[in-house]
């Protein structure tokens, strides 16, 4: 008789496996414009990211959120973040694979590109700490405004080493940054912000508030501010040169649905130093582009989560037995498992293709700026509003199991929705899409990518002449922007697919999400669908 408390038919822990090298997909998208195969920084970021000591410090590190100290016992200011050893571990892993900052002054080719790829890795490891990593990549194109301030912080901000002590930048190995732009009655509309900035000598005095605060632990930040001429962007450090610190009041932190590893605040400037970044009343138009180069890593941070919650889902399923065989070997399970990986690699897909396109514009390619321009609130808006329901998806493979904390599956889950919400909510995404195509050129650079692959697939052809039929009255769209915004998505996906996967991928996804031939919920693919090839290619 069998051992009633013997533990079987339970999947095995998910270790040992090198995300890099076991991502197909990943490899397809990275190999139209370099390969990367061998690249051993990719390597190493995929081992670590599969191992023991990685995924035993992704549990901690959300179960112990961070505390706020704003006083020491003396009753002295301090304004201090306290973090979970877990947390310091992850971000020194990070900062040392060069994921923050790094590329900016790098060499060798393609550098944002393959630093996109190794942030899709580590961001399936624990992605709350991804927040002070992107802002910190984030933060340089818009220091470039001043060649003054670029000169005295990138080398910082570039440096692979993890300095957590609070003193000036010039004293420390290596520097983190973060962003301060909404505040309480104001939120997306920047321009209503109330927090004003005053000449005083060679910088300006900060008074007012943020509302959110993104990694306030970190060494500077970008804040936007009114001063005499209209909105303006500030540098604002941590710690003054002369040792003393910045007046940075924390007011509290933000009690998250996800994102628990991080910490997001509310703070308060008394009297707070600050460099000015770029004109008067050019503030939104300094720090877009570090909202740009965040809103690239929503897309891929996005990517990262439905590949975490697919290879879950299919290990997981190819484990567990139930009505006298392998979940994975049952029709209905191969159908939600294929659907799950086509819309996987079609995020990986194009978040690579964005992350080309940004070294090719870096290097004077009009064609890529354009591109960047359209694709970058296109892929944003799209997905991440599709990760949520992919990562439930994905947990409702595991059943129970998956609703445990110990599975994972809910820390990924929590975190689903906040790149959707983060760097622009869907509908400013997507009338971003709309201020876009009023740019010649934008629309241009769409067409040309839909150019690349018109006769390959007549379904595709026929959601390309649906576009262009919406765009004739572009300038009464607004109602329907998030409509376009999908549909010019989807058929940006699906000319990636055609290109750069296999035929039975790009087949399935043309059919289920251009052709109507999807039942709108994950697992109603065409029974035709190869399933099997499909889910073997995801992880071998």
């Amino acid at each position: 008789m069998a051992d009633p408390f013997a533990v079987t038919n339970q999947a095995p822990p998910l270790r040992g496996v090198n995300f890099f090298t076991r991502d197909t997909a990943l490899g397809d998208a990275l190999r139209p414009y370099v390969d990367l195969t061998g690249d051993p920084g990719l390597h190493r970021i995929g081992e670590l990211a599969g191992s023991e000591e990685a995924l035993s410090n992704a549990l901690p590190a959300n179960q112990n959120p961070p505390v706020l100290r704003t006083h020491d016992r003396y009753g002295n200011r301090i304004d201090e973040v306290e973090f979970h050893p877990s947390w310091h571990w992850l971000m020194e892993q990070a900062v040392g694979f060069g994921l923050q900052a790094a590329p900016w002054t790098s060499e060798r080719p393609s550098p944002h590109l393959t630093r996109a790829a190794g942030f899709y890795l580590w961001s399936q490891v624990e992605p709350g700490h991804g927040c002070p990593i992107s802002m910190t990549y984030a933060a340089v194109p818009a220091l470039r405004a001043d060649e003054q301030l670029a000169k005295e912080w990138i080398p910082q901000l570039a440096s692979t080493q993890y300095d957590v002590r609070r003193l000036p930048a010039a004293a420390k190995n290596g520097v983190l940054a973060g962003m301060g732009m909404t505040e309480k009655q104001g939120g997306s509309d920047v321009r209503a912000n109330l927090t004003t900035a005053t000449p005083a000598g060679d910088v300006y005095q900060l008074n007012g508030h943020k509302w959110f605060c993104s990694a306030p632990q970190v060494d500077l930040f970008l804040v936007l501010a009114q001063a005499p001429d209209g909105l303006s962007c500030f540098v604002v450090p941590r710690v003054l040169a002369d040792g003393n610190r910045n007046p940075f009041a924390l007011q509290r932190l933000k009690d998250k649905l996800g994102n628990r590893s991080n910490a997001s605040s509310e703070v308060e400037f008394h009297g707070t130093i600050g460099y000015r970044l770029g004109d008067e009343g050019a503030g939104v138009r300094t720090i877009i582009e570090m909202v740009a180069a965040t809103r690239l890593d929503c897309v891929l941070g996005s990517a990262a989560l439905q590949r975490r919650a697919l290879v879950e889902a299919i290990w997981h399923t190819r484990h567990r037995s139930a009505f006298g065989g392998l979940l994975a070997d049952k029709p209905a399970m191969q159908n939600v498992l294929a659907d799950l990986a086509i819309e996987s690699e079609a995020a990986t897909a194009l978040g690579m293709r964005l992350a080309a396109a940004v070294d090719a514009a870096l290097g004077g390619d009009a064609q890529a700026a354009a591109f960047r321009r359209i694709a970058l609130p296109l892929a944003k808006f799209w997905v991440c509003k599709r990760t949520p329901f992919m990562v439930a998806e994905a947990l409702e493979c595991l059943g129970g199991n998956g609703y445990v904390e110990e599975s994972g599956l809910p820390l990924l889950y929590r975190e689903s929705p906040l790149n959707s919400i983060w760097e622009g909510s869907g509908n400013v995404n997507a009338l971003d899409v709309l201020r876009a195509l009023r740019r010649p050129e934008s629309l241009e650079a769409w067409l040309t990518e839909m150019a690349a692959v018109q006769g390959a697939d007549t379904r595709l052809d026929a959601a390309v002449n649906d576009v262009l039929q919406a765009l004739a009255d572009i300038e009464n769209a607004e109602a329907g922007a998030r409509r376009l915004a999908a549909r010019m998505a989807l058929c940006l996906q699906a000319s990636l697919l055609i290109r750069h996967s296999t035929p039975a991928v790009a087949d399935a996804f043309v059919a289920s999400r251009l052709a109507g031939d999807w039942g709108g919920v994950f697992g109603t693919l065409p029974r035709t669908t190869p399933f099997g090839q499909i889910v073997e290619r995801t992880i071998g």
